[in-house]
């Protein structure tokens, strides 16, 4: 993850908005609407049904978040492209830089705009489904736009693997929604400080921003909901079962920089614990909303660690 991902990210949760912000946003709402009847049969069969909505609600939230993402980008663009050299659009191969701990991030982060945003359509009164169809879709435009700006940039270039990172994170909500109805996997993120930023503090960070730049702090898990697999089990519904994913001696983007720097890149796989918080109940929507903040965050907990390097267990990791 990188403070490029990260504007658009958390203008977006901070405001708990559907990243909605196509001009025809409202007017495809509309247009669903007046077919209700064809839309209902295509997802719920011969079933017609009557959509109802906060049309008030709506457009209000829309205009918010189309008006945040707007600003998001003028900012982007004015802190972190201004003075980069301009050139015609091009495509820029990064796949394998960072051990694909980016690719992870940008999965990540378009699978949390997605749900966000989801919520807050739904909390507008659109059904689950359409949702999570437009939510994933619009999440997968934001993040991708940041391409935009990258393809023109002399020192960078728009990359295909970031685009199709940012559609497994869009697909991967869509998918649990439209399948199952509910969340069942839920991808998080945790991070600990190492040595390695020190050696090179401009590209892994210096102190707070060491979260964002350094690669080899970062673990990138999937977190299980064991009570939604097994309805009917005993296990409890805020307890989960975490994948996790990170790698390691990394000062440079890729492997072959790094040995000749004398660092020897590799993988980690994690096994763990984790806390559901959503499955915790609160009365309070203030907590309700922490509750879901803190979700993103994999829980620190014991867990057991799997790389060429051998086994290894942490008595806690976070």
């Amino acid at each position: 993850m990188n403070y490029k991902l990260l504007t658009s990210v958390v203008i977006v949760i901070a405001i708990s908005s559907p990243t909605f912000a196509q001009k025809d946003s409202v007017r495809l709402i509309n247009h669903l609407e007046q077919n209700s009847t064809n839309f209902a049969k295509a997802i719920q069969g011969s079933r017609p049904h009557v959509i109802h909505y906060d049309r008030r609600k709506l457009i209000i939230t829309t205009s918010i978040v189309a008006a945040a993402y707007t600003g998001s980008m003028i900012v982007l663009g004015e802190s972190w492209y201004k003075n980069q050299e301009r050139e015609s659009f091009h495509f820029f191969n990064d796949a394998a830089e960072w051990k694909q701990m980016d690719k992870v991030g940008h999965t990540f982060a378009t699978w949390q705009v997605s749900a966000h945003g989801a919520s807050l359509l739904r909390n507008c009164g659109v059904d689950r489904l359409r949702s999570a169809r437009i939510a994933s879709i619009a999440s997968f435009a934001m993040i991708s736009s940041i391409e935009v700006y990258d393809g023109f940039a002399s020192g960078y270039g728009a990359s295909w693997s970031d685009l199709g990172a940012n559609a497994v994170g869009a697909l991967g909500y869509f998918i649990q929604e439209s399948v199952w109805g509910e969340l069942r996997i839920t991808p998080k993120y945790s991070f600990h400080f190492t040595s390695l930023a020190a050696v090179r503090p401009a590209l892994l960070g210096d102190g707070i921003e060491e979260i964002l730049k350094d690669y080899n702090g970062q673990t990138q898990w999937l977190s299980f909901d064991i009570k939604k697999f097994a309805k009917n089990s005993r296990w409890p519904a805020w307890l989960n079962v975490a994948g996790g994913y990170g790698a390691e001696n990394m000062i440079s983007a890729r492997d072959a920089s790094n040995i000749e720097l004398g660092y020897d890149p590799y993988r980690q796989y994690y096994l763990s614990l984790d806390v559901n918080w959503k499955a915790i109940p609160a009365r309070s929507r203030f907590l309700k909303t922490v509750f879901t903040i803190v979700d993103m965050v994999k829980f620190p907990a014991p867990a057991f660690e799997v790389s060429r390097k051998g086994m290894r267990v942490h008595a806690i990791y976070f």
